[in-house]
């Protein structure tokens, strides 16, 4: 697997989630061996195995990485002791047709960034970013994908992949971390953001719209869980609005405090301008969190309006602050939300993810078409259906020893 960071990675996001949870249930359940070429970071070790994977790290996030990877793919593959190569297309394109010819392929894409770039990093390297997507119909066209949403599916097919070559393959949640707390430890006026301070996550949005939250619900305080690049100027916006006395930055977090905070708010606000899914939907769900939103790529799935959440009509401040303010001033309305989003996160689990993604590999690797999978979106949950079984029971499939 081409991929350009590994969970340990200091910037890693959800991309890297998704990738960690499959690639142990890959190599354990289903038998698929999996080396991951990744970029390294201060203190990675250049080689390191994990939960059965290899990861091979080298070059860094500054492009050296990719100038590196050609030869480092080419090598590895020279090996003859893979079948595969997976493409994780979450940052910049791969392009992999160019110097491993003739090798069976497939796309793992949780979102294309388009023009979001030009919010996230300097306007030559967004450029970059924005001209590659464009060679996407050129680089991959026949190529088989496996994406995390419709919206993302969708977003492909207008770029110029052909729609049956896609298959839609949600992110999944381990319930055995992500679950309900004590009720009792519920703050009725604590809203959450989870994710990392980036331009394109929106943050400066919520807090444009929090001091409309703060006039209609004075007691409201938000928490933002996360780092990222854009920390420095949210902490400035933060203080030019005079939010202080209700805004926490908690900083990067581990994972059972982020547990913590989930268990304890009483709605998350997820205000991306664009997501391939959003993760932390699922898991604040899984907490018995509802959400609010606004209706963009990734989210617009994710969040089922009047059902486990709220989504804003646009990501005006305005807006965004309405659902919030909505959710916070009614204990009802509050409380039916979260029941059905911790029924709807049900739906979502890791191993059922996998199992549909493995299926999805061997195909590619024995160049067949795509196998059809399983729609936990669109399809109503049977209430007889097991936690896994939304998406495939693994206990059914057949081992392989598929190499990706």
């Amino acid at each position: 697997m081409l991929n350009e960071r590994d969970l340990r990675h200091p910037l890693a996001g959800g991309v890297e989630v998704h990738l960690e949870e499959t690639a142990t249930r890959l190599v354990s359940q289903h038998g698929i061996e999996m080396t991951v070429l990744c970029a390294g970071f201060p203190g990675g070790a250049s080689e390191e195995r994990s939960g059965g994977v290899r990861y091979v790290r080298f070059g860094d996030r500054r492009f050296s990485y990719y100038a590196m990877l050609p030869g480092r793919a080419r090598a590895e593959w020279a090996t003859g002791g893979y079948d595969l190569v997976v493409e994780n297309l979450c940052k910049l394109l791969f392009f992999s047709r160019l110097y491993l010819a003739g090798a069976p392929r497939l796309g793992l894409v949780h979102h294309l960034f388009g023009l979001s770039a030009f919010r996230q990093v300097a306007a030559p390297i967004a450029t970059y970013v924005a001209a590659t997507e464009a060679l996407l119909p050129l680089a991959y066209g026949g190529c088989p994908m496996v994406v995390v949403s419709p919206s993302t599916r969708e977003d492909l097919v207008r770029r110029g992949i052909r729609r049956d070559l896609i298959r839609v393959i949600p992110n999944g949640l381990d319930p055995a971390v992500f679950h309900p707390g004590d009720p009792s430890r519920v703050e009725p006026d604590l809203v959450l953001f989870v994710g990392r301070l980036e331009y394109y996550k929106g943050v400066d949005i919520l807090l444009d719209a929090w001091p409309h939250v703060r006039a209609a619900c004075p007691q409201a305080r938000l928490v933002l869980v996360g780092a990222g690049n854009a920390e420095a100027a949210m902490r400035a916006r933060a203080r030019t609005l005079g939010l202080d006395d209700s805004v926490t930055f908690a900083g990067f977090v581990p994972e059972d405090v982020k547990v913590d905070w989930m268990q304890r708010a009483a709605l998350l606000v997820q205000p991306s301008r664009k997501e391939g899914w959003g993760l932390t939907v699922l898991e604040a769900n899984a907490c018995r969190v509802p959400v609010v939103a606004a209706r963009v790529p990734g989210l617009r799935d994710s969040v089922r309006e009047g059902e486990t959440g709220l989504l804003a009509p646009t990501l005006r401040p305005e807006d965004l602050a309405r659902g919030i303010v909505r959710i916070l001033s009614d204990a009802a309305l509050r409380d039916r939300l979260a029941e059905g989003a911790l029924a709807w996160s049900e739906r979502f689990r890791w191993d059922a993810v996998t199992a549909s993604l493995a299926e999805c590999l061997r195909a590619a690797a024995e160049r067949r078409p795509l196998p059809a999978v399983p729609d936990p979106i669109a399809s109503p949950r049977s209430a007889a259906a097991g936690p896994a079984d939304s998406l495939g029971s693994p206990a059914s499939r057949a081992r392989s020893g598929v190499q990706g």
